[in-house]
């Protein structure tokens, strides 16, 4: 088995498609009222797929987390510092909510961190450096 990708459940699809789209760039096909929205970004599958077809689907009913989601992010690498600074500012210019402001961290790193409408945490950081997969 490996991993092939992770998804959001999302009330608005039409929200949600907009800011992934035009507020972080990622390319997406699928029309705003699809019920659910596949796209393939730097290898991994990204998926946004409504609440309610999920439940239709299963024939069962989740309960969501509302507000700020602090149970996961998904987390955007760039390759230097300036790029996180003018991400972020993009971002929230463009109606992302500021969660934190670009901070370089202890450890080397500088991240900060936005939400989506829905109040999903998006980390954009890096490391200085072009990103690298580390061999096993």
């Amino acid at each position: 088995m490996r991993l092939d990708g992770f998804g959001l459940f999302v009330n608005d699809m039409g929200t949600m498609v907009r800011f992934y789209r035009d507020v972080l760039g990622f390319e997406i096909k699928e029309s705003e009222n699809a019920s659910n929205v596949y796209l393939v970004k730097d290898g991994t599958l990204f998926l946004l797929y409504g609440r309610k077809d999920f439940e239709n689907m299963t024939s069962q009913k989740y309960e969501y987390t509302k507000g700020l989601n602090g149970h996961s992010e998904i987390a955007l690498y760039v390759d230097t510092f300036e790029e996180v600074d003018l991400e972020y500012s993009n971002a929230v210019r463009k109606g992302a909510k500021p969660i934190l402001e670009p901070t370089t961290e202890p450890w080397g790193q500088r991240t900060c961190y936005i939400a989506d409408p829905e109040g999903n945490l998006v980390e954009i950081g890096s490391w200085n450096k072009p990103y690298e997969i580390k061999d096993k």
